[in-house]
């Protein structure tokens, strides 16, 4: 089950094309090394708020690679891409994934200190 439109059968090919998320600022300028933080602890506590692990890390390899090769990363998981940046995904049963934007993307404010 996945949401309405989001159906994945043989020759309906509806599935949506990953894209680069759009800009985003964050609240403060952060650095390298805070935005490197952040992202560690989302991955290290992702999988204890619901879902499969294996999709957890396939998003994770997703959002660190390229736009093709995430694709490619997503397509062979069998996840559900509801919002082309990757912020929304479902996987085949039905489960909802939430990526926030800074794994998925530098700020436009990070900061060039450590």
């Amino acid at each position: 089950m996945g949401c309405a439109g989001s159906s994945r059968s043989k020759g309906d090919e509806t599935v949506k094309k990953i894209r680069k998320p759009k800009a985003w600022k964050h609240s403060e300028p952060i650095t390298r090394a805070q935005l490197v933080q952040m992202r560690d602890e989302f991955w290290d506590t992702a999988p204890h708020y619901g879902g499969r692990k294996e999709i957890w890390d396939a998003l994770r390899a997703a959002a660190e690679a390229d736009v093709s090769l995430a694709q490619a990363i997503v397509d062979s998981a069998g996840i559900i891409v509801q919002a082309p940046d990757l912020t929304v995904c479902y996987d085949e049963r039905g489960a909802k994934y939430e990526l926030p934007k800074y794994v998925l993307s530098e700020p436009t404010n990070l900061t060039g200190e450590n």
